[in-house]
């Protein structure tokens, strides 16, 4: 692992600083949102316009390459974010806000389609999966150290801002000092929704719901931690769990899925993430369990997305999945937009209570789903399905087809061996 690693040891630490500034400034959005006197629903079209921008970067990053090349988009999309990271405390009002966060969601979706296309570049059919673990593990470190720094900086003032613009700017040093452009990122045709559905219908409905959950979690989680009464060091650790369940939980349930149907394990997962949601609505605002439900439920969020992709691999003939990784980004990118939304008008409404019970709802949903496909299809035999590798559920079409072609290999060689 570490022979691996030391090829791409300048992205991954840059990754690292962009994760810190990014993270940072996610979870700042929702407390600073509360100090201004944003409302839930207000905060929650702020959430999505990320996700907006986050999707149409997707999109477009990989025409922007193909025009002027990784390097060039790399630092221009780099020196857009960090400049609108530093201009959310100069017009705090929330149509201002939407518009920055469009911004800094297409310009980090345009980063890790580049950096996704240099790590693709930079592995081998023998080393993508290691390296695509290396790379899941440096961005929820990440995200996970920035919920450190909201604690050293006064919340109220301009200054975390400026530190996560410096992040961002500080990180692009060692990618660009030391990696060198690759070709182009081919650009793939996104296979219709409809085909897709048709292809494995649990996989297209389970990442849409997916996208609901995962929004909401990283997006509204400070917003009701501020709507409780949390402390600003509790709302960080809150945050920090959920990304800290999801690297612990990877492994079991991944492994867990590769000898089991999978359907199985998916219907499990929902079924406790919707259990954990339930519980952390009746703890109220009991602090450690409150952790601990944030601990679970993030825990399973990331490894579901990552087994619904394994699912559509297993489901689909490989010369699809270039197509199919488009249409479930896109999918994904959808069902994000609209859960902050649904959740900001439930608190708006019901109260902070409603952030567990949406969540608690969307994961019954995915259960409920996954046990009906059981009864549609037959299950594909274990022998049969294609090696489960953890995907963040922020990956670009790059990413999750690289995952998608390293699940296919190591499948035919277990086959063969």
């Amino acid at each position: 692992m570490l022979k691996v690693v030391s090829g791409v040891w300048a992205l991954l630490i840059g990754i690292v600083f962009i994760m810190l500034g990014n993270g940072l400034h996610f979870t700042l959005i929702g407390v600073r949102g509360d100090i201004e006197g944003f409302s839930a629903t207000e905060l929650a079209i702020v959430t999505s316009g990320y996700f907006v921008g986050f999707l149409s970067g997707a999109h477009y990053a990989p025409k922007l390459i193909r025009r002027v090349g990784h390097v060039r988009v790399f630092a221009a999309l780099g020196s857009f974010m960090s400049a609108g990271l530093i201009a959310f405390p100069l017009l705090a009002e929330p149509w201002a806000w939407t518009v920055l966060r469009v911004l800094v969601g297409f310009s980090m979706s345009g980063i890790y389609v580049t950096a996704e296309s240099w790590l693709n570049d930079s592995a081998t059919n023998e080393t993508r999966g290691k390296v695509l673990s290396a790379y899941m593990i440096a961005q929820t470190l990440g995200i996970i150290g920035a919920q450190g720094l909201l604690t050293l900086g006064d919340t109220a003032g301009a200054t975390l801002f400026i530190g996560a613009s410096i992040l961002v700017s500080v990180s692009f040093g060692p990618i660009l000092l030391s990696v060198s452009p690759v070709p182009a990122a081919a650009i793939t045709r996104s296979m219709p929704l409809r085909e897709l559905f048709t292809g494995s219908p649990l996989a297209t409905v389970g990442i849409f719901l997916l996208g609901s959950i995962y929004a909401t979690q990283t997006g509204m989680g400070a917003v009701f931690g501020t709507q409780i009464g949390m402390t600003t060091e509790q709302i960080a650790l809150f945050i920090a769990m959920m990304f800290g369940g999801a690297l612990v939980l990877q492994y079991p349930i991944g492994w867990l899925s590769d000898r089991i149907d999978r359907r199985q394990v998916i219907f499990g997962a929902a079924a406790l993430g919707a259990g954990f949601c339930v519980a952390g609505w009746m703890l109220g605002g009991a602090l450690w369990p409150l952790m601990a439900a944030a601990f679970l439920t993030g825990g399973v969020t990331t490894p579901l997305y990552a087994l619904m992709l394994a699912y559509a691999n297993d489901a689909l003939p490989v010369e699809d999945m270039p197509a199919a990784s488009g249409g479930l980004v896109l999918t994904f990118g959808i069902g994000a937009i609209l859960g902050p939304l649904a959740t900001g008008w439930a608190m708006q409404h019901v109260g902070p209570s409603a952030f567990w019970l949406v969540l608690s709802v969307t994961f019954g949903a995915v259960a409920l789903y996954a046990l009906y496909r059981m009864t549609q299809r037959a299950a594909v035999p274990v022998a049969e399905t294609e090696s489960y590798l953890g995907v963040l559920p922020t990956a670009s079409p790059l990413a999750v087809e690289a995952a998608g072609a390293w699940s296919a290999e190591q499948a035919e060689d277990e086959a063969q061996g």
